[in-house]
C-alpha cells in the first residue's frame, strides 16, 4: 500500500511558504479523482502520488525564473521516491506525469494517468482561481501586470511576458488542449467566470492607468508603474 502521507508531508514541506499553492494542489486532485472515474486502467497509486507532488519545483523557479517547475520538481520527486523506497518503475511513471503535465511540445502526455494530470491542471488553472494565482504568481516574479501600446493600456496579449498576457494564453490556448471529455466539460464549466472576471480586472488596470493612479489591488499586490 502507497504511503501517501509521506509523499503529502514532502509536498507540504516543499511548500510549506505557499498556502495558495498547496490549495492548488488539493483541488488538482479532486480534479484528477473526478475525471479518473471515467477512464479504463488508471493506476491510482501513481495519479495521486504525481499529483501531489506536481509543484513541489515551485520554490526554485520563484527563486529563478528561467526553470522549469515541472522539471525541478520531476527531478527532486525522482530522487526522493528512490531514496524512501519506491520502485524505479513507480518513480518514473510519476516523473513523466510531472514533466508533462505543463504543455510542451517536447514533454506530451503519454500514459492516462499524465493525461488526467494534465487536465486537472489545467481545468484549476483556468478557472477564475486560476487568474488570481497567475496574476499573484506573475507579480512575484515581477511581470509587468500590463503594457503600454501607444499610450493606451495593452493586455499584452503577444507578450507572454506580461502576467494578462500570461493569461490570455492559457485562455486562448488550453482549453482546446484536453485530453480527456471529462476535463474538457469541466473546463467548459469554468470558461465563461473566467473570460468574465480577466475583462474585468483588465478594465480596472486601464481605469487605474487613465486615472493616473496605482492602487493595491485585491490581489494583494500593486500595479505596475509603467
Amino acid at each position: 500500500m502507497t504511503d501517501f502521507i509521506s509523499i503529502e508531508n514532502y509536498m507540504l514541506e516543499n511548500m510549506r511558504d505557499s498556502a495558495h499553492d498547496q490549495e492548488h494542489v488539493y483541488r488538482v486532485l479532486n480534479y484528477a479523482l473526478d475525471i479518473a472515474r471515467s477512464e479504463q486502467g488508471v493506476d491510482y497509486d501513481v495519479l495521486v502520488t504525481a499529483c501531489l507532488l506536481h509543484d513541489i519545483g515551485r520554490a526554485e523557479q520563484l527563486e529563478n525564473s528561467a526553470l522549469d517547475h515541472a522539471e525541478v520538481g520531476a527531478i527532486k520527486a525522482e530522487r526522493w521516491l528512490l531514496a524512501n523506497g519506491f520502485a524505479p518503475e513507480f518513480s518514473a511513471q510519476v516523473c513523466e506525469c510531472i514533466r508533462s503535465h505543463r504543455f510542451r511540445s517536447n514533454s506530451q502526455a503519454r500514459s492516462i494517468e499524465a493525461k488526467i494530470l494534465f487536465d486537472a491542471d489545467k481545468v484549476d488553472v483556468c478557472g477564475a482561481i486560476g487568474i488570481a494565482r497567475t496574476l499573484f504568481y506573475g507579480a512575484l516574479v515581477a511581470r509587468p501586470l500590463y503594457t503600454l501600446t501607444n499610450g493606451v493600456v495593452s493586455d499584452g496579449a503577444d507578450n507572454r511576458d506580461s502576467v494578462f498576457g500570461e493569461y490570455k494564453f492559457k485562455l486562448e490556448k488550453l482549453y482546446g488542449r484536453f485530453h480527456t471529455a471529462r476535463g474538457a466539460a469541466l473546463a467548459g464549466s469554468r470558461q465563461a467566470n473566467a473570460v468574465s472576471a480577466y475583462n474585468n480586472m483588465l478594465t480596472e488596470a486601464r481605469e487605474c492607468y487613465a486615472n493616473g493612479k496605482a492602487e493595491r489591488r485585491r490581489l494583494g499586490f500593486i500595479l505596475s508603474k509603467t
